[in-house]
């Protein structure tokens, strides 16, 4: 069987699309049957990020339809890829992440409208779609009108690499927040807990182009916590391992989440994850996550101050964390996508 991946969000490896091109493409790799033939598609200059064993093709920005020549099946990686074949008789597999922009403040009504009939055009081409969590399988049931086809939950996997680790020049005790700085993330709420917690950092490490993470620089000016909040933009995979392997907890109050990759890779290192109560998270997190259950600056004090002491009383929670993340592997996820594949052809 030939079949063709769209891995073109391997242009940005900070993202999580980045990281889900990457991880399932390695994995679906190493899985490979002997008479399967992989192609990807893939930035300029990636060429090869798979290995030799594999076929490439080059995205460019001007080339949105393919030629599926002889593949058997074509897998659309994301939802809002701007590529697809150019055949409508080939076999598709939509994966779709989040309908985040539904929740989004910024979008009128019309514009929801516009990025609904976009993604409904596609559902309507796909042989199988597939998403990365029960919850989004549950809003994509609500918003769209979904075909006769296949509908499967495949979570991401985690790919935290506990082996490497290179240190963050910060000091203990911190809280860490691992994710792009961006108002979906809701992160201005927590910035009033360095009040309550006076002998501790935040780290907010992530991509901070967005106008939101100087509004979150001059509210810390404005509580004069300033000098407690690190924001060290993009941290490389080293970094990010040392800093879930020396925080004290790991803050997520997410406004909306397909999936929640950070979740886990904190909850593989055993720390307590303080997570909001919207979207995917609680199926993610699990019974062991301690929750928001209020977004106001001294109920989240208190959540997370009972959540630390509990955590420090039971030597079992961090276990438990662990086998929570464990649930979530990409060979896993490879396994289900090659039953797919085989189950379409």
């Amino acid at each position: 069987m030939n079949i063709f991946i769209d891995t073109e969000r391997l242009r940005d490896l900070n993202s999580g699309l980045g990281q889900f091109c990457l991880q399932l493409g390695q994995e679906l790799v190493r899985q490979k049957p002997p008479s399967a033939r992989l192609t990807f598609l893939v930035p300029k200059g990636q060429e090869g990020v798979f290995g030799t064993n594999v076929h490439y093709q080059t995205a460019a920005w001007w080339r949105k339809w393919y030629n599926p020549g002889t593949y058997d099946l074509w897998h659309c990686t994301h939802q809002d890829s701007r590529f697809w074949p150019a055949s409508r008789q080939t076999r598709t597999v939509l994966t779709i992440h989040d309908l985040n922009f539904l929740e989004r403040t910024d979008y009128n009504d019309a514009k929801k409208a516009n990025r609904l009939t976009a993604l409904q055009r596609k559902v309507d081409r796909a042989s199988a779609i597939t998403t990365i969590s029960e919850y989004t399988a549950s809003v994509a049931r609500q918003h769209l009108t979904l075909p006769n086809v296949p509908l499967t939950v495949i979570y991401n996997g985690n790919s935290l690499n506990r082996a490497i680790a290179q240190p963050l020049a910060v000091s203990n005790p911190f809280f860490l927040f691992v994710g792009v700085i961006h108002p979906k993330k809701n992160l201005h709420t927590l910035l009033p807990l360095l009040e309550a917690f006076p002998e501790w950092q935040l780290v907010l490490a992530g991509p901070d182009t967005h106008p939101y993470a100087a509004h979150l620089r001059e509210q810390a000016q404005h509580l004069e916590i300033a000098d407690r909040l690190v924001m060290p933009g993009t941290v490389t995979e080293a970094v990010k391992s040392w800093l879930y392997q020396h925080c004290d907890a790991f803050l997520f109050p997410s406004l909306s989440e397909g999936f929640g990759l950070p979740v886990v890779e904190a909850m593989s290192c055993g720390k307590p994850v303080f997570l909001s109560r919207l979207t995917s998270l609680p199926e993610i997190g699990g019974t062991d996550a301690y929750y928001f259950e209020s977004l106001e600056p001294e109920e989240m004090a208190e959540t997370v101050f009972a959540g630390l002491n509990d955590f420090r009383a039971n030597p079992f929670r961090a276990t438990r964390l662990r086998q929570q993340a464990a649930r979530f592997s990409w060979e896993r996820a490879a396994q289900q996508y090659w039953q797919l594949y085989t189950d379409l052809l």
